[in-house]
């Protein structure tokens, strides 16, 4: 008797893993870890108010809470020097720096955003168009 052939259904895929870059798009692309990992690799180590000064739109809060999830990660150290006053340095780390290549190829991507906003303004004048016929 010949075996059946017919395939069964795989699985479907669980949404969390379909894509096997999205815990590292999750890591590195969330709000404030970019321009934080960024201003650190440019500048190299810097106290907390340096990099509050360079990131001007991200609040002391948000700082903290982003500097101590980018130490939890391994990719900023935190230094504290028992001074008076108490000195705290960040730095990025060797596991951070190894990102550079990954923001290099982004930053060369970066000339693609006129494209970007040009089919942005394009759809939008189409949707305006379509929503005044109707």
């Amino acid at each position: 008797m010949a075996e059946d052939t017919a395939r069964t259904p795989e699985p479907a895929a669980d949404p969390e893993n379909a894509c096997p870059v999205s815990p590292v798009v999750d890591l590195v692309f969330s709000r404030w870890t970019t321009p934080i990992l960024w201003t650190l690799h440019q500048s190299g180590r810097m106290r907390f108010v340096e990099l509050e000064r360079r990131i001007t739109t991200i609040t002391p809060k948000v700082l903290t809470q982003r500097l101590r999830q980018l130490e939890r990660d391994g990719l900023v150290t935190r230094a504290y020097y028992a001074e008076v006053p108490p000195r705290v340095e960040y730095e990025i780390t060797d596991l951070g720096r190894s990102l550079a290549p990954l923001f290099a190829a982004l930053s060369e991507w970066t000339p693609n955003m006129d494209k970007v906003e040009q089919a942005r303004n394009s759809y939008d004048a189409a949707q305006r168009s379509r929503s005044r016929r109707a």
